[in-house]
């Protein structure tokens, strides 16, 4: 046409135009588009719109631009074909500038018009106030029911966090197709709603709507963030239905939820089918083997990946530090480190946070502190990673210092800064330290974080500040486990039992489900005070809750049935232990010595031995308090040379265990060596010194301690005034006793608890002032105990005021009409007084309400072997020669001035019709035996239940003198150390 001078026209572009598209000849098209130009048809609509179709497959938005604004007139589906062109090639400023001229020309947008400007805002910075002003224009042009210009906009929401406005936009489209329910699927899905996730896929799915591979993607995803795992498998079924089973991404979400399920065999298995396997495909099953803890397989499955050819990113190489750490593979994870470096991802953040948690975890602190140094400053969970390193050393100066330096660095803390350097100082005891973060943790507008505030609480409740603490738990807007189990921890270790309960109690009510934590503190309390029916309760709310394998609960098991003496129930909890440890071993021997089964809590320290199972401080402080409590000073030795052996000797708590042993086995000066050997000493080890002491009868020596201890600093705390109080009491000191009740409250700030005022009670009255001590009684600010009344009573009976004796009888009998030693005292008193009607009718009021006395029974272990005595046992073997003994010592007693006492209780007529024998009383009998047994150099160690009697007091003292021994007896009350005719107690008694 051109040769022979034929013009051609614009239908003939037109068709060449056509032609070029459709056989790719785009250097053709640029050529016929100068040719058009200069033809003067470049104003011709059809022919622009051909150039701009030609000018979009070229990808040359530029030139596609340029013929758009030399179009003379444009209409909605030449509009449409830029807009969509820019928004293909990811250039939404462009869309939204080209958008805002359509406006201000007054051009009517389409639905597809909505769709396109909606997905280039998904893809730029776009402020969400514009988005909101494109809805309203949908509105106003009556688009709010098309599909097709609104499932951008439910995509848009939803990603964005605003689930309320998506699901209206959702709810109003006349038409649902699968594109509307995916967007408002995996819009609930990544915020984290996955229950309403997979309710909307079930009303898809009702609906009839056919789903595809992404709506799949998304809701197992869903079922993996809520851990609805039998959802998830179902799910699986119906992918095997739709035929999407070769889905790559349907199959890494698959692999995502069998893995966090565990079930790595079906994870593997889907793993193994997908034909194209990408990055995000190995990164799920990496990930997974890591955190489940199969590091070494995680590990091989990187091999494969690289076999595969495919590159590693961030996301996997975190996973496989993460694998490296928890089995402590250092050297690997250096490797992967020398990787990191050669392909760039050093300075990844994610990255950075792995190795340096792997240097920490594998305990080289040096390369993690050096390879700190060398990461980007600004990265705060670096910095949280350092203070967690240097609380697992225990370096608080370091932890504080590192937590100086980041805020002088212009770093703003976060929710988990402060926890990590909070719970170093809960380690290490620095609650002023911990205070002063707890004020900047509320500067900084964290104290309604509940991660914060459930370290917080931990740190006041383990320094008993539990007030702080539960002020904290109740300003929490949210129920959370932690927080309240954190609470519950904090009474049971400050022994405050009942408290325990009843708040493991409200949590359960207000619906919080406890954790394994809550569980054993909860179960511990009940050992605390021995609530063993709530205990069992509390056990099988566990067992349901499927901690029944739990060992923290396992071992609370094992300590709360062997406290409450429940010996083949705490057996059966610790075998069921399977993985048992030495708390485990310790809770059953602390449970059975705690409750009196000390022979038993010896023979389990015995077994533990023979198990090979490591002995801790603990552990010998349970089993030197089992020897304690039985007094059996050999056991106790053998202890202590195993502690010596252990090294366990310089230990407070084994020292102190220690002194109490050898004070309850009437060995006073082995437990002064004790004390005294102490190269540190705490406020037990004061206590356990003063009452040895007061037990023995050496007053004035526990009133020179207690004197000392406040000299060098030591804090006196309620305990310590128990010893010394009764110390005065037991020596006479009534002005000195006194005045230490009245400086319990002005000097020390302790209140007095009921059994001070036992104390006080006992000083009076061993000093005969009954009436000043009958007053006191009556002026105590609450309700007299037993204690009380029984001490009053006691103290009548050797002064025998009877008038002071009824009172404080009646009061008693009140409070335990079963107790027998009640009608003995005051029979006694009446008898001593010569009151026998009186004492008449207090032997028939016992008979009548049948309260039997207990029987007076002394024990003396001769040879590894205890042999226990009544009131006239004839039973022993050796019973002829033990009395004929007794009768030659009585001789002899007799002839340096020794009178038997047998008559004050007895009237006339008793005093010729008793049986002799029953005057020889049971430690009578013990100490013949002893005597009889014993080479001369050992003392003689004698044990009786009950208080020990004047005649047999005197008696000791007179054959002491005539044996040239030492006799050491302990009573119900005290130790009475018998030597040349002199008793330690100096007869006040």
């Amino acid at each position: 046409m051109d040769e022979q001078g034929v013009r051609a026209n614009s239908q003939t572009y037109l068709w060449l135009l056509d032609f070029c598209l459709n056989s790719g000849s785009f250097a053709e098209c640029k050529k016929l588009h100068g040719k058009i130009v200069k033809a003067g048809f470049d104003r011709e609509r059809v022919l622009c719109d051909k150039l701009i179709d030609f000018y979009l497959a070229e990808g040359d938005l530029d030139s596609v631009v340029q013929v758009f604004d030399d179009m003379p007139t444009r209409n909605m589906i030449t509009w449409n074909k830029v807009l969509y062109g820019l928004v293909a090639n990811k250039m939404s400023n462009r869309v939204l500038s080209l958008f805002s001229q359509m406006v201000q020309e007054n051009v009517n947008p389409s639905e597809v018009t909505f769709a396109s400007v909606l997905r280039a805002c998904g893809g730029s910075n776009t402020a969400f106030c514009y988005i909101e002003q494109i809805h309203a224009r949908m509105i106003c042009h009556g688009f709010l029911t098309s599909p097709i210009a609104c499932n951008p906009l439910i995509d848009l929401y939803a990603k964005n966090g605003f689930l309320d406005s998506a699901r209206k936009v959702f709810d109003k489209l006349s038409v649902k197709d699968s594109a509307s329910w995916v967007a408002m699927i995996s819009g609930f899905s990544q915020n984290g709603y996955g229950e309403e996730a997979i309710r909307l896929f079930y009303e898809m799915h009702i609906s009839g709507i056919f789903p595809t591979p992404y709506v799949f993607s998304s809701v197992l995803s869903a079922c993996t963030k809520v851990e609805l795992f039998d959802t998830g498998e179902q799910l699986h079924a119906l992918v095997f239905k739709y035929g999407f089973f070769w889905e790559t991404y349907v199959c890494n979400a698959l692999v995502t939820l069998y893995s966090r399920l565990g079930n790595f065999v079906c994870a593997e298995q889907v793993f193994s089918n997908i034909h194209k396997k990408d990055e995000v495909s190995y990164n799920s099953l990496i990930s997974g083997l890591a955190q489940q803890g199969y590091s070494d397989r995680a590990l091989k499955l990187f091999k494969k990946m690289q076999l595969d050819h495919l590159k590693p990113d961030c996301v996997t190489i975190a996973s496989l530090m993460s694998a490296c750490a928890s089995i402590g593979a250092l050297c690997k994870g250096e490797q992967l480190h020398s990787y990191v470096i050669k392909t760039g991802m050093c300075f990844d953040i994610i990255v950075e946070g792995s190795l340096l948690d792997l240097y920490v975890k594998c305990s080289d602190i040096k390369t993690a502190h050096k390879f700190f140094l060398t990461t980007q400053t600004e990265n705060v969970v670096l910095w949280n990673v350092m203070l967690v390193a240097y609380g697992q050393l225990d370096n608080l100066s370091e932890s504080f210092q590192t937590f100086r330096q980041m805020q002088i660095e212009g770093l703003i803390p976060n929710q988990f800064t402060y926890p990590s350097i909070l719970r170093t100082c809960t380690t290490f005891g620095a609650l002023d330290l911990g205070e002063q973060i707890h004020s900047q943790v509320i500067k900084a507008g964290f104290q309604f974080n509940v991660y914060v505030c459930s370290v917080l609480i931990d740190m006041y409740a383990k320094h008993g500040k539990l007030d702080i603490a539960q002020g904290i738990l109740r300003r929490l807007t949210v129920e959370d486990v932690v927080s309240w189990t954190a609470m519950i921890a904090g009474y049971t270790q400050n022994d405050l039992f009942s408290e325990a309960l009843k708040l493991f109690e409200e949590m359960l009510i207000r619906g919080i489900q406890s954790d394994n934590i809550g569980f054993s503190s909860a179960i511990s309390a009940c050992a605390g005070i021995q609530a063993l029916n709530q205990g069992r309760q509390i056990h099988a709310q566990s067992y349901v809750c499927g901690f029944s394998q739990d060992i923290s609960i396992g071992n609370a098991l094992v300590n709360l049935y062997a406290r409450c003496g429940k010996i083949q129930e705490a057996y059966l909890a610790f075998e069921k232990n399977d993985a048992k440890d030495s708390i485990s071993w310790n809770g059953l021997i602390s449970g059975f010595a705690q409750s009196g089964y000390c022979e038993e809590a010896m023979k389990i320290f015995v077994q533990m031995k023979r198990a090979n199972v490591e002995a801790s401080v603990f552990t010998f402080g349970s089993a030197v308090s089992a020897a304690a409590n039985m007094a059996t000073i050999k056991q106790g030795k053998q202890f202590h040379s195993l502690i010596i052996k252990t090294g366990f000797d310089s230990e407070i708590e084994v020292s102190n265990a220690l002194i109490t042993l050898y004070a309850k086995c009437g060995c006073i000066d082995d437990a002064k060596r004790e004390f005294f050997e102490m190269s540190e000493k705490n406020v037990v080890s004061w206590n356990a010194m003063i009452s040895g002491y007061s037990q023995h009868g050496c007053g004035k020596e526990a009133v020179n301690l207690f004197e000392e201890m406040k000299q060098v600093g030591a804090l006196p705390n309620h305990v310590t005034f128990v010893g010394a109080l009764s110390a005065c009491s037991h020596v006479g000191l009534v002005n000195e006793g006194l005045a230490y009740f009245e400086s319990m409250s002005k000097e020390h700030d302790l209140v007095p608890k009921p059994e001070h005022y036992a104390c006080v009670v006992d000083l009076l009255s061993r000093a005969g002032r009954l009436s000043q001590a009958k007053k006191f009684v009556e002026e105590m600010p609450f309700v007299p105990d037993a204690m009380v009344w029984r001490t009053l009573l006691s103290a009548c009976t050797v002064h025998k005021n009877t008038a002071i004796g009824e009172f404080a009888a009646l009061n008693l009998l009140e409070l335990e009409p079963e107790d027998s030693a009640t009608y003995v005292l005051l029979s006694n008193m009446y008898a001593v007084a010569g009151n026998w009607d009186c004492r008449d009718q207090t032997r028939q009021m016992m008979k009548d309400r049948g309260v039997k006395k207990e029987p007076g029974r002394s024990w003396i272990e001769i040879r590894n072997s205890v042999h226990a005595f009544f009131v006239g046992d004839k039973l022993h073997p050796l019973a002829d020669k033990i009395y004929e003994f007794l009768a030659d010592l009585n001789k002899r007693a007799a002839e340096i001035g020794y009178m038997q006492d047998r008559y004050s209780l007895l009237n006339d007529v008793e005093q010729e019709q008793k049986d002799p024998t029953v005057y020889i009383h049971s430690e009578k009998l013990a100490i013949a035996f002893g005597l009889l047994s014993l080479s001369d150099p050992i003392p003689i160690h004698v044990m009786k239940n009950l208080r020990v009697c004047i005649d047999c007091h005197t008696w000791i003292k007179y054959v002491s003198k005539i044996s040239n021994r030492t006799i050491v007896v302990r009573d119900a009350y005290r130790f009475h150390h018998f030597e040349g005719g002199v008793c330690s107690c100096g007869d006040y008694w």
